[in-house]
């Protein structure tokens, strides 16, 4: 097992006050560069020495990835913007209550005064056996510490594991891959966007990373159209405690509701795989359908279809049957 040393090792920092100084840094020092933004998971990795940088890249003093504006009927966060605001924000709250809500239910109010936006969208994997230094697939190595007969497995994943059944920590990625947001990331040779359900990616596809950031990127904004902007929706986290922790399983959802009936939804889930995960076949099936007990019956039996419990974890699969339900009823009401 790793060894909890809870002292850093040495580093540069630099603290660049220009996004293109930034950028400049990334493509400078690659896979030997940290990017600090709030800081919380950063300080992590470093003090227990399980990441070991070279250089760290504090981005806080740069104006332009901070601050919420408001474009036409969409928005732009910078990706520094502090988890606070977006709870406390008029415009937030009026146009995306499930993004303020989920930022409202993560940790504690102190954390959510110093974490960003960014950071909670792109920070790594919660996994004790990882994040601990076991050489795990996810660290290079060739086993699943967490997917063997005798494992602590309760907070891991049911879907789409891979070799690793590690799962997302963020609670603001379900609410924006629900809202159809698109990530904004910049590097030395231009920006990209990046539909955030895209963002986001399981062990199939990497089982490295969590997200399509290369070691020259940085997540500069988060784009929300204004699509979903004031829709009926909703989130939920169910965690151990009230605070601080993470999520055992979450959900976000977005309705459009035509006299009674379900125009379009968008649900998708959290804390059950590697990725905020979408239910496309709930949202197909319930389309066209009214709100009543036979259909929401029906959204919960097709939202665990495909779940593969641990074998401490089988209490997912109820508990995200009823996530989506709720989803479901109550972003109607």
């Amino acid at each position: 097992m790793g060894e909890i040393r809870d002292m850093m090792g040495t580093f540069e920092l630099y603290q660049p006050m220009e996004l293109d100084g930034a950028l400049d840094l990334l493509r400078s020092h690659g896979s030997d560069a940290w990017i600090l933004s709030g800081g919380l998971d950063t300080f992590d990795w470093l003090k227990d020495r399980a990441k070991s940088p070279s250089v760290v890249v504090d981005v806080g003093g740069i104006a332009e990835l901070q601050g919420i504006e408001v474009n036409g009927d969409g928005m732009r966060i910078g990706a520094m913007t502090r988890l606070q605001e977006l709870v406390s924000h008029p415009e937030v709250n009026a146009r995306y209550p499930i993004l303020a809500n989920a930022a409202g239910r993560v940790a504690t109010p102190q954390i959510r005064h110093q974490g960003t936006l960014g950071g909670n969208v792109a920070q790594d994997t919660r996994c004790w056996y990882y994040r601990s230094g076991w050489p795990c697939y996810r660290a290079g190595g060739n086993t699943c510490y967490a997917n063997a007969p005798d494992a602590l497995n309760r907070e891991h994943a049911i879907f789409d594991s891979n070799r690793c059944v590690a799962v997302t920590p963020t609670d603001t990625g379900p609410a924006l891959v629900a809202l159809d947001a698109q990530m904004e990331i910049q590097s030395v040779g231009g920006t990209r966007m990046v539909p955030a359900e895209n963002f986001f990616i399981g062990p199939s596809t990497d089982i490295t990373r969590m997200t399509v950031m290369e070691p020259t990127d940085l997540l500069t904004a988060i784009h929300i159209p204004g699509r979903w902007a004031g829709a009926m929706g909703y989130f939920e986290k169910v965690a151990d405690r009230g605070s601080w922790d993470f999520a055992l399983g979450n959900v976000a959802s977005v309705l459009d509701v035509q006299n009674g009936t379900i125009f379009e939804a968008r649900i998708v889930i959290g804390g059950a795989a590697a990725r905020p995960l979408r239910l496309r076949r709930v949202e197909n099936a319930i389309a066209g359908r009214p709100i009543n007990e036979e259909t929401l019956e029906e959204a919960g039996r097709l939202a665990v279809q495909n779940a593969r419990p641990l074998q401490f974890n089988a209490y997912k699969i109820a508990l995200t049957r009823n996530l989506v339900k709720r989803a479901i009823r109550e972003a109607s009401a």
